[in-house]
């Protein structure tokens, strides 16, 4: 009788313990998102008492009707993706809940300018696409036989804005009728699966050929050329459109791929010496980004020439007067702002009417969406689909520090929307679309893999079962 082959010790280390079984926790899902639903019913209503003394009548409505998309969602990711991670959607839910709260609440202090029915409108749109996203993207390493397809897409849903006129500065609007988008917003998840796709192939080149130049060591321009050209071609059209806020973040973005990709930490230093680089050249020479650099120098230089606080200064007030609990949802002043404080400055309603606390837990909540992301991306077997998820996760990252250091005085502000929180139909349904990927990626990392089915245990794909 022939003896069985020597077991690495590795191996047997790695080797699950026999008949481990994966929970699919969906249980746990849906427990997690009736609380969500009901912590969003409770600030609208808690807005009514606050401002009428009663509560909104259609309360019961708005939560019938959260709930339903919620329940919607639930059952597309119990039928399609039943091993996803089951803290994304429920997160997902809350943020985009407690945005229609705040910004229902903005609605009360500008009646004859109402976003709130507009804006669940377009979150309605956004989960409809997660669910269709969901459905028909049966394995996430389809998306990767289309990376030159999305680059090319991206360019030019990029280029598109050029052509119509400008808004508050900036062109990224494109505006046909009385319909109103922002093509990057989209643009943005077409790039991270080119980027993924492309260094899945190339990483080994990027990682390990090239030239050494003292301690860094450079890739062959063959290898590298291409990315950099596409990357330089998009933020040169951003930077033209002076959509700044967007091309911190596509920097931003190859740069954390690029590090994730060949492990070289000094691809963190190059990028941080060129984004400073960039920085001080685009703050010097346009004058509608030094004038923000301006006043992110002095926020209150307004003020002492006697023409009153501006949007930064208006912000940093709402900060203060929340406190360490805030002055209640419907009470605060931050309307203030002005013509933003739906949009950019939305953190600042949050900040003043949530308090130190709320506000908090709102960064807690975006923390933890990201950190699942980046769990599944990390817990996957294949490149491409390790790189599309910590990419995708990176882009709600890059947007929560940029928005909030804008808006909190940390660095110079940009035009962006808080993910999910914010006003801007564009932003909540690419945000929603960001999420049914990592649920589809979340899945594919916990799923049962095929090779152990046949052996009689049940193994994940993932590192833990947790």
């Amino acid at each position: 009788m022939t003896p069985p082959p020597p077991t690495d010790p590795k191996d047997a280390r790695d080797a699950p313990p026999p008949g481990l079984r994966i929970p699919k926790r969906r249980g746990v899902e849906l427990s997690l998102l009736v609380c969500a639903v009901l912590i969003c019913v409770y600030g609208y209503a808690e807005v009514g008492l606050a401002r009428n003394g009663a509560v909104p009548p259609d309360a019961a409505r708005y939560g019938a009707g959260l709930g339903l998309l919620a329940l919607l969602a639930h059952l597309a990711v119990r039928w399609r993706a039943p091993y996803a991670d089951p803290l994304l959607l429920p997160i997902a839910v809350l943020l985009n809940g407690l945005g229609l709260v705040l910004i229902y609440r903005l609605d009360l202090e500008t009646p004859g300018d109402r976003a709130a029915p507009t804006q669940l409108v377009w979150s309605t749109l956004g989960v409809g696409l997660f669910i269709v996203v969901v459905l028909l993207l049966r394995d996430h390493r389809t998306l990767q036989r289309y990376a030159y397809l999305s680059v090319a897409t991206a360019l030019v849903l990029m280029i598109l804005p050029i052509f119509f006129p400008a808004v508050n500065g900036a062109k990224i609007w494109i505006r046909i009728g009385g319909l109103s988008f922002q093509p990057g917003e989209f643009a943005k998840i077409l790039l991270a699966v080119f980027f993924a796709a492309y260094l899945a192939a190339n990483r080994n080149a990027l990682a390990y050929t090239g030239r050494r130049i003292w301690r860094f060591q450079f890739p062959t321009g063959r290898v590298l050329g291409p990315i950099v050209a596409i990357w330089l071609l998009s933020v040169g059209v951003l930077v033209l459109e002076r959509d700044l806020g967007t091309s911190l973040l596509f920097f931003g973005l190859f740069v954390i791929m690029l590090y994730v990709a060949t492990g070289r930490t000094g691809w963190i230093a190059v990028g941080l010496v060129l984004a400073a680089a960039g920085a001080f050249l685009v703050g010097s020479l346009e004058p509608h980004v030094h004038s923000r650099v301006q006043d992110w120098l002095d926020p209150f230089a307004s003020i002492r020439a006697g023409e009153g606080p501006g949007q930064l200064a208006q912000s940093l007030f709402a900060f203060a007067a929340g406190g360490m609990l805030g002055a209640g949802l419907g009470l605060g002043h931050s309307i203030l702002i002005g013509f933003a404080a739906k949009s950019d400055f939305i953190l600042a309603t949050a900040g003043e009417e949530l308090g130190l606390v709320g506000l908090t837990a709102l960064f807690l909540l975006y923390a933890l969406l990201v950190a699942r992301g980046y769990r599944a991306g990390l817990a996957l077997r294949d490149p491409f689909g390790r790189l599309l998820a910590i990419g995708l996760a990176s882009i709600l990252a890059l947007q929560v520090f940029v928005i909030a250091g804008g808006v909190m005085g940390l660095i110079p502000l940009t035009g962006m929307a808080m993910p999910f929180l914010a006003q801007g139909g564009s932003s909540v349904v690419t945000n929603w679309i960001i999420v049914a990927l990592l649920v589809r990626v979340s899945d594919s990392a916990r799923a049962p893999r095929p090779d152990m089915a046949d052996s009689g245990v049940i193994a994940p794909i993932a590192e833990d079962a947790k």
